[in-house]
């Protein structure tokens, strides 16, 4: 089977590497997977027109774990991988797919632009946690005393009607 090579240059991750151990030859093997969305433009002016590419990578061994310790979301980097062939057949109809495997990753973030990505992220995710862990006040207590602005109950907040049968 032949393999192609394919280069994405300058691509940020969508979301975090997922990392799982797979049984391998040797015992447990890392396999993670990450997806890296990268910007094609061309033309200028008017006629300029943009062409996002969002690609399933699938690392293994050390890279993978490197992967997932070091890359977040929104991670720059630049990869070369191969893509092979991935058809199957399922209920008698051929189905076409490509896989992509991770040869070379090439982490374009500073150390300190990581930590800062990370740092941010992690805040976000703790005043999400606040927010849901606190208790929501009634319609009465939600109102803001802005002219013109309405709030909604829940559904949870909000008097049930009886029903007749």
């Amino acid at each position: 089977m032949a393999n192609v090579l394919v280069i994405q240059r300058n691509a940020h991750l969508a979301g975090d590497v997922r990392l799982e151990f797979v049984n391998g030859r040797d015992g447990q093997l890392a396999k993670a997977t990450l997806t890296a969305i990268s910007n094609v433009r061309w033309g200028s002016g008017e006629a300029r027109e943009e062409q996002a590419t969002a690609i399933l990578w699938t690392l293994w061994g050390k890279q993978a774990q490197n992967a997932a310790e070091y890359l977040t979301k929104g991670s720059h980097v630049n990869i070369v991988g191969r893509v092979q062939n991935n058809n199957y057949e399922r209920d008698g109809e051929t189905v076409y797919g490509l896989a992509f495997t991770c040869e070379e990753i090439d982490y374009l973030d500073s150390k300190a632009g990581a930590q800062a990505r990370q740092s941010r992220r992690e805040f976000v995710d703790e005043m999400n946690a606040n927010e849901k862990s606190t208790p929501k006040a009634g319609p009465a207590a939600t109102r803001s005393g802005r002219a013109g602005q309405r709030t909604r109950a829940s559904r949870a907040e909000r008097p049930s009607a009886a029903v007749k049968v």
